[in-house]
C-alpha cells in the first residue's frame, strides 16, 4: 500500500536517521564512483572549418540571363552526401600525415572500420544564411585538427572539380543534342524539299485564289457575252426594217470601186491584225457578198459594162448594220470560246485543289515538324552558348563558389562533459542516493507506516495513536552515532575534495 505523499519526506528522513552508516556507504560509493567515471570518460575534442557560400559577386548580375551557375540547394546536406563519399574518405584514412605510416598496411577489413570512424564523426552544420561548419570529433587533439583542416581542403577542391565537371557535361550533352537535331532538320527540310518538287500543285490557299480568279474570268466572260447576245439581237431587229437594196444606177465599174476599196480597208486592218480579228471578218464577207452580186448581175445580162442603166443597190445602211451583226456574232463566238477555255481551266484546277486536299495532311506534318524542330534547334543553340559561358566561369573559378572563411584551430578544451562536471555531480549524486533510495523502498514497503493507511485499507477510522518512546540511553547512542557519521562524512567529503582537486592541478 503506497504511502500518502504528504508524509513521504518524514517517513524518508527518518528512514535515513535510523540507518546512518548504509546512507554514509552510499553517498561514498556514489560518489567516488561518478568521480572515477570522470577519470575514464574519453574525452572527445573538436575542430572544425567554417565555410563562406560566396554567391553574391560582380559576375553574378553581369552575367544574369547569359549564363547558369551552379546553385546548391539543401545546402548542409549535400556538402555532407560529398564528404561522406568513398573517395573523400579513403583519401582521408590513407593520409599518412594524419594516421602515420601504418594507413598503407591496413587491410579492407580495417580500413572500412576507419572509414566508418571517420563518417561517425565528421559533422556538418549550418550557421546563418552564408555559412557552414565542417567539424570532425577525436579523442586526440591533433587528430581532430588535422582531419577537420582535410576535411575542408578536401571539400573546396571536390566542389570545384565537380562544379567543372557538372558544366562540362552539360555542355557535352547540349552540344551533342545539337548536332543531333541537325541532322534531323536537315532530313526534314530534305523530305519538303522532294515533296514540294513532286507536287507542284501549290498550296490550298494559292488554289483557292486562282480558282476565285477564274470564276470571276467565267462570270465577267458570260456577262459579256449575254450583252453581246442582246446587241446581236437588237441589230437584228433593225436589220429587218432597213431595205437590203436601193435602186440606182450602176455599173460594172461601181462594183469593182466598191470591192476595191474594201480590199483596201482589208489590207490595212491586216497590217495591224490577224485576220481572226472580227473587223477583218466582216470585211471579208462584205467582199464576197459584192462579188456575189456582180457575178449574178453579170450572168443574168442585167450589167452592161459600156452603159450604165438605172437597177438596184445594196443599201449601205443596210451592209453597215449586217456588218456590225457579223461582228457582234464574231464576239459572242469570242466569249463562247474564252467561257469554254475558262471551264476547262475551272475543271482543271477542282482536279489541282483535290489534289492539294489530298497532300495537305503530309504538308502539314512536314511544315509541323519542321517548324517544331528548327524552334528546338534554336532554343538548344542559345543554351549550348550560356552551357559554355558557364562553363568557362566555373573553370575560371567564378559564380558559385565555396571560401574558407575560418580554418581549422587545434582544440585546447575538450568538449561534452568535463573533470569539473563530474567532480560535482559526484557530490551532488552521492547526497541524493540515499533519500532516493529510501522514497523508492517507502513506495513498495507494505508495511503500514501512517495513519491514513489503516484508515483507507480496513474502511474504519483509527481512535488512538501511540508514538514511538525512546529511553535515555537509546537517545545517547543515537546522538553518538550521528556525531560518528558525521565525521565520517566529513572525512569522506575531505577525501573527495582531495582526489578531485589533485586530478583538476593535474597531479594525478
Amino acid at each position: 500500500m503506497a504511502l500518502p505523499l504528504s508524509q513521504l519526506p518524514s517517513e524518508i528522513i527518518r528512514e535515513v536517521r535510523l540507518r546512518k552508516w548504509l546512507a554514509l556507504f552510499l553517498f561514498a560509493i556514489v560518489s567516488f564512483a561518478v568521480l572515477l567515471a570522470g577519470f575514464v570518460y574519453p574525452y572527445q575534442y573538436q575542430s572544425q572549418v567554417v565555410i563562406f557560400v560566396d554567391d553574391q559577386n560582380i559576375i553574378r548580375p553581369l552575367m544574369e540571363g547569359s549564363a547558369v551557375t551552379t546553385k546548391i540547394s539543401e545546402r548542409t546536406s549535400v556538402v555532407r552526401e560529398m564528404l561522406w563519399s568513398r573517395d573523400v574518405m579513403l583519401q582521408i584514412a590513407k593520409d599518412k600525415t594524419i594516421f602515420g605510416k601504418d594507413a598503407d598496411q591496413l587491410t579492407d577489413e580495417e580500413m572500412e572500420r576507419r572509414v566508418g570512424i571517420l563518417r561517425a564523426n565528421m559533422n556538418v552544420r549550418p550557421r546563418g544564411d552564408s555559412y557552414f561548419s565542417i567539424g570532425y570529433t577525436s579523442e586526440s587533439p591533433m587528430q581532430a585538427f588535422r582531419i577537420a583542416q582535410r576535411l575542408g581542403q578536401l571539400f573546396i577542391a571536390e566542389n570545384s572539380a565537380r562544379k567543372r565537371k557538372e558544366s562540362r557535361n552539360a555542355y557535352d550533352f547540349i552540344d551533342k543534342q545539337v548536332k543531333n537535331y541537325e541532322s534531323i532538320l536537315a532530313e526534314v527540310e530534305q523530305k519538303l524539299k522532294k515533296f514540294l518538287s513532286e507536287n507542284v500543285d501549290g498550296t490550298e490557299s494559292e488554289a483557292n485564289a486562282r480558282m476565285a480568279n477564274l470564276r470571276r474570268e467565267l462570270e465577267l466572260a458570260e456577262l459579256e457575252r449575254s450583252e453581246l447576245m442582246a446587241r446581236a439581237e437588237s441589230l437584228e431587229s433593225q436589220l429587218e426594217n432597213v431595205p437590203s437594196m436601193l435602186s440606182q444606177s450602176r455599173t460594172a465599174d461601181a462594183y469593182t470601186r466598191r470591192i476595191r476599196e474594201k480590199e483596201t480597208l482589208l489590207d490595212e486592218l491586216r497590217l495591224q491584225y490577224h485576220d481572226t480579228y472580227p473587223d477583218i471578218i466582216v470585211l471579208k464577207e462584205q467582199i464576197a457578198e459584192l462579188r456575189k452580186q456582180r457575178n449574178r448581175a453579170t450572168q443574168s445580162g442585167e450589167l452592161d459594162q459600156a452603159v450604165s442603166e438605172s437597177d438596184q443597190l445594196v443599201n449601205p445602211l443596210y451592209q453597215d448594220i449586217s456588218a456590225e451583226v457579223a461582228k457582234t456574232r464574231a464576239s459572242v463566238r469570242t466569249q463562247e470560246s474564252r467561257i469554254n477555255s475558262l471551264e476547262n481551266l475551272i475543271a482543271e484546277q477542282e482536279k489541282r485543289m483535290a489534289r492539294i486536299q489530298e497532300n495537305k495532311t503530309q504538308y502539314s506534318e512536314l511544315t509541323r515538324d519542321m517548324e517544331v524542330n528548327e524552334q528546338i534547334y534554336n532554343d538548344l543553340l542559345r543554351r549550348r552558348e550560356r552551357a559554355r559561358v558557364s562553363m568557362h566561369l566555373d573553370i575560371e573559378g567564378q559564380g558559385l563558389n565555396f571560401r574558407i572563411n575560418e580554418t581549422a584551430q587545434y582544440p585546447l578544451d575538450p568538449i561534452g562533459p568535463q573533470f569539473q562536471l563530474f567532480a560535482a555531480a559526484g557530490l551532488i549524486l552521492g547526497a541524493l542516493t540515499p533519500f532516493g533510495l529510501a522514497a523508492g523502498v517507502l513506495q513498495i514497503d507494505p508495511r503500514i507506516r501512517a495513519r491514513k493507511q489503516l484508515e483507507d485499507g480496513i474502511g474504519l477510522p483509527v481512535l488512538a495513536e501511540i508514538p514511538h518512546v525512546r529511553t535515555p540511553y537509546e537517545k545517547r547512542r543515537d546522538r553518538f552515532l550521528t556525531v560518528s557519521v558525521a565525521v565520517c562524512a566529513v572525512l569522506v567529503v575531505a577525501a573527495y575534495g582531495g582526489v578531485a582537486g589533485a586530478a583538476l592541478m593535474g597531479v594525478i
